[in-house]
């Protein structure tokens, strides 16, 4: 078990150029933004513009801070994300529009290589106490964690296996990665 602080994530610029991200996790190790298994990562959005595509990408999005934003996919469907902590699934070949709610914005992102892995986020909130062996990440989203005695602030992120405990205020996303036998 290894603690990620978030202030030690090195931001760089979307895969479009038009927002920043901070890089959390990505196997393989060293992968592109082409040819990742899976990405971990934490995005700011402080403007409203266009998501980068992925194709043959499942993507997951989480809102951590922020009034959150409008989706719209495909110029089609509409999806506000604008509650904390609700996880919202999409194709990572869509093309995606946002309008910002407020202000700017602070959100975790999962990708995963379609086909070859599947993921999952799942949230629990404090009071809890829980081992967590069976994730790849657990990320802090909100309030106070405790990993063997060691605080863990909003934004830092834990690589499993890990036992943590919750307090009252505390959100955390559970993310599961699943390998397809191929």
């Amino acid at each position: 078990m290894s603690i990620l602080r978030f202030d030690d994530l090195k931001a760089v610029p979307w895969k479009n150029g038009l927002g920043m991200t901070r890089e959390i996790a990505v196997e393989p190790a060293g992968a592109s933004m082409d040819d990742f298994l899976w990405r971990a990562s934490i995005a700011d959005v402080d403007t409203a513009s266009p998501f980068s595509r992925f194709p043959g990408v499942d993507r997951t999005i989480v809102l951590l801070q922020g009034d959150g934003f409008t989706m719209t996919l495909d110029a089609g469907h509409e999806h506000a994300l604008t509650t904390p902590c609700v996880p919202f699934a999409f194709p990572g070949e869509a093309a995606v529009e946002v309008t910002l709610a407020g202000g700017a914005t602070r959100d975790f992102n999962l990708m995963v290589r379609r086909g070859k892995a599947s993921g999952t986020i799942n949230v629990v909130y404090g009071p809890n106490r829980l081992e967590a062996d069976d994730v790849a990440l657990l990320h802090v989203a909100r309030g106070t964690a405790v990993v063997d005695g060691v605080a863990c602030a909003p934004g830092d992120t834990l690589t499993a296996p890990c036992k943590i405990e919750l307090a009252d205020e505390a959100a955390a996303l559970l993310v599961r990665i699943k390998r397809n036998d191929t």
